[in-house]
């Protein structure tokens, strides 16, 4: 079974963390990894930096930007993922958008991908239609889930496609804006949170943009399987380099 699979069966609300592969420094990524499992984190999604990040807030944008200068490319981030899983057991996704994918080759991407041990890929501009017409024999043949989103702004009939189509968890975008880090949730997006619960829909959900503390996690997970910490990580690691992320997970799941 698939890592995300088994980890959606444990009896508990999941903490994801998005942080950007090759920031604050080229070497970095393998240990903010390590440090983010040993500090109880239940999944990590590896962000790959492209130029033109368009759903994501200044605080990602920024640093795709400063990785992409520091030398990060998608061979590059391959190779220094190629031993992690002697030390990682919990699910590690990728999450980027689909031009470098493309330009690497769909089918060697996702070949790499099991080789190393990524469970998961997340391309947001990656359609739905496309994806099943052309690539998901792809991804199911090396063993990938891929993960889709919806907004507040997506149909009820979509959602419904959506969660056919999938095969371990959706991204359930908590607003209609980019990503970034907020002080809590409002009325209206309270309301989608419990509208998207009354669906009961197959796969589980798990709640991204605007999750910074331990307040907006609760909230997020009200009604949701877990959620995903991105900016505010982003954030931690700009102001803190790869030290105190222990204290920093800890300070969101207590």
């Amino acid at each position: 079974m698939n890592r995300i699979n088994q980890k959606l069966q444990e009896d508990k609300k999941l903490l994801s963390i998005y942080f950007t592969a090759g920031y604050p420094n080229l070497h970095d990524t393998v240990p903010i990894i390590k440090e983010l499992e040993k500090a109880g984190v239940d999944m990590i999604e590896i962000g790959l930096p492209f130029s033109d990040p368009l759903a994501d807030g200044p605080t990602i944008q920024e640093s795709s930007t400063a990785a992409l200068t520091n030398g990060m490319r998608t061979e590059l981030l391959f190779e220094q993922l190629k031993d992690v899983r002697k030390s990682v057991t919990i699910p590690l996704i990728l999450m980027g958008y689909f031009n470098p994918m493309l330009q690497y080759g769909v089918e060697a991407f996702c070949a790499k991908c099991e080789e190393i041990g990524i469970d998961g890929i997340i391309m947001p501009d990656l359609p739905l239609d496309v994806y099943k017409d052309e690539y998901e024999s792809i991804y199911k043949k090396y063993g990938l889930i891929n993960v889709f989103l919806i907004t507040p702004q997506t149909s009820e009939e979509r959602i419904r496609a959506i969660d056919q189509a999938s095969d371990g968890f959706i991204y359930m975008v908590s607003s209609a804006s980019t990503t970034g880090a907020k002080k809590g949730f409002g009325e209206e997006q309270t309301e989608y949170f419990n509208r998207i619960a009354s669906l009961h829909l197959v796969n589980p959900q798990i709640v991204g943009f605007g999750i910074s503390n331990s307040e907006t996690f609760q909230a997020a997970t009200e009604k949701s399987k877990g959620a995903i910490i991105g900016s505010a990580f982003i954030k931690h690691l700009t102001q803190n380099g790869t030290s105190k992320i222990v204290e920093f997970i800890h300070g969101i799941k207590n």
